[in-house]
């Protein structure tokens, strides 16, 4: 779909309270996805919509629920009409708080909800009444249950993230929240990635004649950032990890895979004297918070967090990104170097990749359409030689599954002797480090 170079938002015919709101955030361009997304979703249409944090998705599914509710003239009756649901609670404060900025001046009243906090002061918002609501499942269907959330009358209905939502494991609370809203609405479906069992979710949800949407990863953003990738064995990533910060003359945001190996890191680096802190689902609500005021106001040298946990979370100025651990989509790894070089700013990006790690890193350069510069020459490379030269290190981790036990036998996925760029070489003009 080719969209116009003078397209506007005041070009798209919505209410001229939504656009006074726009223009107050200084809004005047949608965005590719917006521009895409917005005259569909005015249509009436059903979405499938896949683009990469900040490219403007809640933009692009609020305006048109606003839109709608504005001319339905239902909102009156504070009935729940439109629904978004998140997999975290930041992401949920972060949809929430936009959905207040559009909707400014229109009369209509938008609450988040969320766990890991009491609920007595959501439940006297939802009392007040509701026209926009966004959710974490857990919550959402737990006060449905206790009669404090009525779906009845919803009409539109927004599953953001859907990709994270299926790796937290909330598929069962999606299928039992599918079974109490309105066959008769409009569903809205947005997600970073598009596995199958993503595809096959969002056949369950959307309208046959539905519409995609497709924004492709921004090549800008890897430009503006810096990149570099460790061959490091497992054993040696926190050295690495220590050795490296020495450098970093600013915040670093770490990523790591799962809860407990965030958790991990963060013990290390407080042993060395680095201040650190983790966010991830197990944390509760106020740490999560604090870790980030605190990581934001400069008081914490290192934030460790998960994918998941990231999803939602801005961080103006930040310089630093570490892959600790490669993720296995390689969409994701876009998401996490997005991080940093915001806006017009640079950044750098630094990953750390052991033996079983180096498909995935094929297919994230596959993805970007780059090779990554690879540093050859720092004191750790020999252990990741070492680690290399058996097989069995070699084969990539499904997420979640334990390494070879020693003494178990098993053939490499490739026998090339140098792997996929090499064990410590390649085609690139070596680059030293420390």
């Amino acid at each position: 779909m080719l969209l116009p170079p003078f397209m506007t938002f005041d070009s798209l015919g919505l209410d001229s309270r939504i656009l006074a709101a726009l223009k107050n955030q200084g809004y005047t361009q949608p965005t590719p996805i917006q521009a895409q997304s917005i005259p569909i979703l005015l249509e009436g249409y059903d979405l499938l919509g896949t683009a990469q944090t900040g490219t403007g998705k809640t933009a692009a599914f609020t305006i048109p629920i606003i839109e709608h509710l504005l001319q339905e003239k239902t909102f009156k009756t504070r009935k729940i009409k439109a629904l978004v649901v998140t997999p975290t609670r930041e992401l949920a404060l972060q949809v929430g708080e936009n959905a207040k900025r559009y909707s400014h001046g229109t009369g209509l009243r938008t609450a988040v909800i969320f766990g890991g906090v009491g609920q007595n002061p959501q439940v006297d918002q939802l009392k007040k009444g509701v026209d926009y609501l966004v959710a974490t499942p857990g919550r959402l269907l737990d006060l449905h249950q206790q009669g404090f959330i009525d779906l009845r009358f919803l009409t539109h209905f927004v599953l953001d993230e859907a990709d994270q939502m299926l790796d937290m494991g909330f598929i069962h609370d999606v299928r039992k929240l599918l079974k109490i809203i309105p066959q008769k609405r409009q569903s809205l479906f947005f997600s970073a990635t598009m596995p199958k069992d993503i595809i096959s979710l969002s056949e369950q949800i959307l309208k046959p004649n539905y519409k995609q949407v497709r924004i492709a990863v921004a090549k800008p953003t890897a430009e503006r950032v810096s990149q570099e990738v460790f061959y490091v064995s497992k054993k040696e990533k926190p050295a690495l990890l220590v050795e490296m910060l020495k450098s970093f003359d600013g915040e670093t945001l770490v990523f790591g895979r799962t809860k407990h190996g965030c958790d991990k890191v963060v013990r290390i680096l407080s042993k060395k004297g680095i201040k650190a802190a983790a966010i991830h689902g197990n944390k509760s609500q106020n740490a999560r918070q604090k870790a980030l005021k605190d990581f934001k106001e400069g008081h914490l040298q290192v934030l460790v967090a998960t994918d998941i946990a990231a999803r939602g979370i801005d961080i103006s100025g930040l310089e630093y990104v570490v892959n600790y651990e490669l993720p296995n989509i390689p969409e994701t790894y876009v998401h996490r170097i997005g991080r940093t070089g915001r806006a017009d700013a640079s950044g750098s990006s630094v990953s750390f990749c052991s033996a079983d790690e180096r498909e995935y890193l094929k297919d994230i350069e596959k993805l970007i359409k780059i090779d990554i510069s690879l540093v050859e020459d720092h004191p750790f490379a020999a252990g990741a030689a070492e680690e290399w030269a058996d097989p069995e290190n070699r084969k990539p981790k499904k997420p979640g599954q334990r390494g070879p036990r020693p003494g178990r036998g098993g053939k490499p996925k490739s026998d090339r002797p140098n792997g996929p760029r090499g064990a410590g070489g390649g085609k690139r003009k070596p680059r030293r480090r420390f």
